[in-house]
């Protein structure tokens, strides 16, 4: 079987080609350029010249060929400039997620078309079961610290059948056991844990301001009642649930409970009143494809590393109203829902209105 193995320069993707040589397949990788480490004038954390050379040096040591593909232009619009955007508008955005349905995931099946390949293979962390003509199901990664079934919640059957996570079995200790073992040039390589196109000693908020001084709205910072308690220089250097950082003191610890962008005002108070009884989320992608007929007992996750739990759902046209069984502190508007059964994703959306 022809595999195209989808290699970023680090070390779980590395262990993903490797694992696609050991086990006898005819395999190619491909280096895909997302984002230009240039652009900004500082070195990325994504896409860089030093990953670059890593991705080779592994696709040499492995005797595999190594395709070399730019998206920067798609990644601009749709991920980098779409993602400030949203932060302008109050919102919390996750690139990752819109990434892996809008470019990474489309970009590597034009490769792999090109190259006759039949499966995509990514070292992502997270597990596929069924498929062979039968619906695939979507998978939580045994490595619960590694887990990223989160960031693929909006792939199609279509993309499922034709993809392998190879490290969905494997912790984390595993994958750099066996780079070691095969001396693969990444073995040690440290990971990234920020957003990939936010320049290294650059914070989010700063590279917003630069490319768009325009959307910057300053404003007060007021309690729920409306009294005054502060300024900023600008909503989207807040995000519902943020502690620190607020500029303002008080007797008690202070929570960001609400963005109103287009007046400048941030919203604060204590920490019981972010939680949430119910809220709901719109856009809904569904693993199966078949959204619920009316309601369904699942679990819920409103954040990457946040722990999910019980709750009810309710379909509505197109999103659905999420009853947690137990209040939920702060799911953040423009944040992903991600419903799951157990370990299994059953599809998720976008936060948007919030009860309490």
């Amino acid at each position: 079987m022809k595999v195209l193995v989808a290699m970023s320069g680090g070390l779980d993707s590395s262990v993903a080609a490797l694992e696609m040589v050991a086990a006898g397949h005819q395999v190619e990788g491909v280096f895909l350029r997302l984002w230009d480490p240039l652009g900004s004038g500082k070195g990325s954390r994504c896409c860089s010249l030093e990953d670059q050379e890593d991705a080779r040096a592994v696709a040499a040591a492995l005797d595999i060929p190594l395709r070399e593909e730019c998206t920067s232009r798609r990644f601009f619009d749709d991920v980098f400039e779409a993602s400030l955007e949203r932060y302008a508008e109050g919102l919390t955005p996750n690139p990752c997620v819109v990434c892996n349905e809008k470019i990474k995931f489309t970009e590597l099946e034009a490769v792999a078309d090109a190259a006759g390949a039949d499966v995509l293979v990514t070292g992502h962390y997270a597990r596929l079961r069924g498929g062979k003509g039968g619906r695939v199901r979507l998978l939580r990664g045994v490595d619960a610290a590694k887990d990223q079934s989160y960031f693929l919640h909006r792939l199609t059957q279509d993309r499922l059948r034709r993809v392998l996570f190879p490290l969905g079995d494997m912790t984390k200790a595993d994958v750099r056991r066996k780079a070691r073992a095969a001396g693969l040039p990444v073995a040690d390589k440290p990971e990234s844990q920020e957003l990939c196109f936010v320049p290294e000693g650059t914070s989010y908020a700063e590279l917003m301001e630069a490319w768009l001084p325009g959307r910057v709205r300053a404003g007060e910072i007021v309690d729920r009642g409306g009294r005054r308690l502060g300024s900023h220089a600008g909503v989207h250097r807040f995000t519902v649930g943020q502690r620190r950082g607020l500029g303002v003191s008080a007797e008690m610890p202070l929570y960001v409970l609400q963005l109103h962008p287009a007046t400048g005002t941030v919203v604060v108070g204590d920490r019981d009143e972010l939680l949430t009884s119910s809220f709901e989320a719109e856009d809904m992608r569904w693993i199966s494809d078949q959204p619920p007929a009316r309601e369904l007992e699942c679990s819920v996750q409103v954040r990457s590393r946040h722990r999910a739990v019980p709750a009810r759902v309710e379909a509505r046209g197109e999103g659905v109203l999420i009853v947690p069984e137990e209040p939920l502190t702060a799911p953040a508007p423009g944040q992903a829902a991600v419903l799951y059964d157990g370990d299994e994703v059953l599809g998720g959306g976008w936060i948007t209105a919030a009860g309490r």
